[in-house]
């Protein structure tokens, strides 16, 4: 780990450059008990053993008794005859499902604590959740999992994936959270791991209204030395009051012309002009601050409904702000086989600002016929100072360097703002016998980053000094936009057919269509030949950078920008993705307690990525890459009650993964998170999936289960991020793997203790909760030198490699863990809010790059990242004063201490790719409801 001594460099450096969950539960209320009707005798109602429902998909609306789960998805049907279950304690969006599905009700997301849904999806079985807010699925990366948002897509605001981080969405505006294991036709066909579905509240039981607020902070920023800079007035909410692109003038509409701002285009004198239009002083001077300050944010939401006529409408609004920050500090190590290449020392500190709103209108014209209209909106600033010091290495000897000067000190500063805008319409109707369900949605997201600074320092030992090397590493900024929309729409109809079997035939359409572009410039301070090279240093490169790059010393030292992004093919791509989906699926109940489920969706994709030449000066214009692929897609599960509130489920199916427009974009890209450099690779292919699993589910009680699962995956052509080692730095790619194997178990404990025979009034009320869940999983990708694999090569061409040149044969696939656990064990009050509530999270090693190609010509070893265990505790409190209710919630996160760990193991040898310490977090909130 980064020592007091490497922080102590860092800020000696400064001075001198420096001018002043819940698991997934199934819902624990079960049906209401029903008296036979007038005319039928007791004999011939059901069993009392056995509960007597319509069924519908989860997309079908949830009757307030029955569990009292709001789920929004796409699919519809309705046996419309009775469906004889066994057992009363089967919750009832298990039993309307055909499919194998875990639900987070807005209680069970509640009683975690966590503040964002990811967090809360981290204790669902099965899954896990990297540290930028994307979920794995049974260890299938984001790629192969769908996030939809009342049965719609969503578009991503981050430049490297196409799937939506889903901390990005807080708890407040999520109602139930639902995921899907195994594929149904009615879900787009993008289906590896499984699909997250998000609905968001509609009609609200009763009008209300709550506020809240909060506070929190970690034992590795808050009140702990970190480095900040000013940037503009409105930082603190998140929005740039227009010092990063309206002030840059002439700059602005320079970099708007799509001519490259160098001297074939300007002269010397202009370009100096436009050097000093830049806020240096605002946005690239690095400020220290011994007392980071601790987080805060504030969440109101309100509610009500009424009736026009027999319609009834339902209003519900919501809008929170939070403020956050966060302190790395860091190492970072890169290595070619056992020589060590470089090392570096980073202290990086984001402070993040997240403005949400919602609004939401439903209509309610009866129990079968409704309306819900959506509108979302979350803007996500990222406002990120970073400083790091590195030594390089020639006789590859980690430890030889301690205590010297660095070679190089790196000052970064960057205000990433990423916003979602997402509206849509929901309707589900029935006619008759006929229900039908139709969907549309518009969003848009953006990605902006006006003004990231690249300042580097080198030490002259010769000056004992650090410079400023205008020529060969000059400062940089950087501009980056990105923009996407997506139309979405679809419908779903189903029939029962009137026979003596409970038949149902549904089928359905769905429209998406895509539309991505991405910008990304750089610019560089260079200087008009008064630098002197040869370690013969002048003065003024050894200035603090808003000295420097001053007017003054910008006219004195003839500095000027130049455009570094010249290549004409290398600064922006367009993605576009069509796809039309078609299904038709059957529902038959052959015998009591047996259901089956059966079907195929036809899907055609046309996919194409285009490097637009931006400049117009490619002789063949823009690159375009191409994938036009259909595909028939099935899926078949039996579901069999074979006893008393015995449930097994038997499914297979057929799937596919498509490259995501950033894996397709050689464009390079810096990933603030990982501090890695990204470029796509415009010649991958779709993977296609073959899945089956087996279940067998047992509810003992209400609200208990137990489960034990075994599935399989078969992969052709997995995508996988392979690493590389450019100018001693760690960047990524991506490519296809001939084909690789997933298989493992599961298994859920659910199950509740009452205290009621400890005796007295104070335990009859009382009950301990225990909630466990394990996956052991196992993958191996085939890779040997009969298979080939298609990797980039600048201008737009592709290397044939044999695939064992590439992959590493059996190595697991990268996300996957082989192990990962859940424990939930905590104390609540059934009559009143009152819980407390201890969170064991485990996540064996994963991979998260597979290992770069060494000079001698082998692979290295994959680098591999460590979650490790994590303890969190969760206490929940409600009290009235004065006739109003309040909650009280206290929390402790990462109680263990577990750092962030990403490594490469070698033979002897062990490079600390990524390492830094986490802290635990304490968290503090107040709501009322009104």
């Amino acid at each position: 780990m980064p020592t007091l001594r490497t922080l102590g460099c860092l800020l000696l450096a400064s001075t001198a450059l420096s001018a002043v969950p819940a698991f997934a539960q199934s819902t624990t209320q079960s049906v209401p008990r029903t008296q036979p009707p007038s005319g039928e005798t007791a004999a011939d109602a059901p069993d009392p053993d056995e509960d007597t429902i319509d069924s519908a998909t989860p997309g079908a609306p949830q009757d307030a008794g029955d569990d009292n789960v709001d789920i929004s998805a796409p699919g519809s049907s309705d046996f419309g005859n009775e469906i004889i279950v066994q057992g009363r304690y089967i919750p009832q969006p298990v039993r309307d499902s055909g499919q194998v599905v875990n639900v987070l009700s807005t209680e069970e997301i509640a009683r975690a604590g966590d503040g964002d849904i990811a967090g809360a999806l981290g204790r669902v079985t099965g899954l896990s959740v990297t540290n930028n807010g994307f979920v794995f699925v049974r260890g299938l990366g984001d790629r192969y999992s769908l996030a939809l948002l009342n049965g719609l897509a969503l578009p991503s605001p981050e430049p490297l994936r196409r799937v939506v981080p889903l901390d990005l969405f807080p708890t407040s505006v999520v109602s139930s959270a639902v995921v899907q294991k195994s594929y149904s036709v009615n879900y787009p066909g993008e289906f590896g791991g499984g699909v997250i579905n998000l609905t968001t509240p509609a009609i609200p039981d009763e009008n209300y209204f709550t506020i809240g607020a909060g506070i929190s902070g970690d034992t590795e920023t808050t009140a702990q030395f970190g480095y900040t800079y000013y940037g503009s007035d409105l930082d603190v909410i998140g929005y740039d009051d227009g010092t990063r692109s309206r002030d840059l003038g002439s700059l602005r509409n320079a970099l708007d012309t799509r001519s490259p701002i160098t001297q074939q285009t300007y002269s010397e004198g202009d370009l100096s002009s436009l050097a000093k239009l830049v806020p240096v002083s605002a946005t690239g001077v690095l400020q220290r601050n011994f007392e980071i300050p601790a987080n805060a944010s504030f969440d109101a939401s309100g509610g009500f409904s009424f009736y026009a006529g027999d319609t009834r409408i339902g209003v519900i609004a919501n809008a929170g702000l939070s403020n956050g920050w966060r302190t790395r500090e860091a190492t970072q190590q890169i290595a070619d086989g056992p020589t060590f290449n470089r090392n570096t020392q980073v202290v990086r500190t984001e402070n993040r600002i997240v403005a949400n709103g919602l609004l939401g209108i439903g209509a309610e014209f009866d129990s079968y016929n409704k309306i819900r209209f959506t509108n979302l909106y979350i803007h996500d600033t990222s406002k990120l100072a970073r400083r790091s010091g590195a030594y390089t290495f020639n006789t590859g000897d980690v430890l030889t360097r301690v205590g010297d000067p660095f070679d190089v000190i790196e000052s970064q500063t960057s205000y990433i703002q990423r916003q979602l805008i997402n509206s849509q319409i929901v309707g589900e109707f029935r006619y008759g016998d006929i229900s039908v369900d139709a969907r549309a949605s518009y969003a848009n997201s953006k990605r902006n980053s006006p003004l990231e600074w690249t300042i580097p320092y080198f030490f002259r030992a010769s000056q004992f000094a650090y410079v400023n090397d205008l020529r060969a590493s000059p400062p940089s900024i950087g501009f980056s936009d990105l923009n996407e929309d997506v139309w979405n729409g679809g419908f779903d109809v189903s029939y029962p057919l009137p026979t003596a079997l409970n038949i149902v035939l549904s089928a359905g359409y769905n429209y998406t269509d895509t539309k991505r572009d991405f910008v990304n410039r750089t610019l560089e301070f260079r200087d008009g030949g008064n630098q002197i090279a040869n370690e013969t240093i002048l003065p003024f490169v050894q200035l603090p950078i808003q000295y420097l790059l001053s007017p003054g010393s910008i006219d004195y030292n003839n500095i000027y920008l130049n455009e570094t992004s010249v290549d004409t093919l290398n600064i922006q791509y367009r993605g576009d993705l069509t796809v039309n989906g078609v299904y038709a699926k059957a529902e038959v109940e052959p015998a009591q307690g047996v259901r089956i489920e059966a079907g195929v969706r036809y899907e055609d994709g046309k996919q194409a990525i285009t490097l637009v030449d931006y400049f117009g000066t490619n002789a063949s214009g823009d690159f375009v890459r191409e994938l036009n692929n259909d595909y028939f897609l099935p899926a078949a599960t039996l579901t069999w009650n074979f006893a008393d509130n015995y449930q097994f489920r038997l499914s297979g199916s057929k799937t596919i993964a498509r490259p995501q427009f950033r894996e397709l974009a050689p464009i390079p890209y810096q990933d603030v998170e990982s501090d890695r450099r990204f470029s796509g690779n415009p010649f991958l292919i779709d993977s296609q999936l073959y899945n089956a699993e087996g279940r067998v589910e047992y509810y003992p009680g209400r609200g208990e289960r137990v489960s034990i699962a075994g599935f399989y995956k078969k992969i052709d052509n997995p995508i996988e991020t392979i690493a590389d080692v450019n100018e001693n730095r760690l960047s990524a790619t991506f490519a296809n793997a001939p084909s690789a194997n997933l298989y493992g178990a599961e298994f859920e404990l659910v199950k509740f203790f009452p205290l009621e025979f400890l005796g007295g009034d104070i335990f009859a009320t009382k009950r301990l909760v225990l909630s466990a869940n394990y996956t052991y999983s196992k993958s191996n990708i085939q890779a040997n030198e009969s298979d080939t694999v298609l990797v980039y090569r600048p201008p737009n061409n592709s290397l044939a490699l044999p695939s064992n040149q590439v992959f590493v044969d059996g190595r697991p696939i990268t996300g996957q863990s082989e192990h990962l656990a859940n424990v939930q064990f905590g104390f609540e009050d059934t009559d009143m809010l009152q819980q407390l509530t201890f969170l064991l999270t485990y996540a064996s090693d994963r991979v998260s790059n597979r290992g770069p190609r060494n000079t001698g010509g082998g692979i290295d070893p994959d680098i591999v990242e460590s979650p490790g265990l994590r303890l969190d505790i969760v206490a929940r409190q409600g009290f009235d004063i004065w006739g109003q209710q309040f909650e009280m919630k206290f929390e402790a996160r990462n109680i263990t201490g577990r750092d962030f760990y990403e490594r490469q193991f070698g033979d002897g040898y062990t490079v600390l790719n990524n390492v830094y310490e986490v802290g635990t977090t304490f968290a503090a909130s107040l709501s009322a409801r009104f």
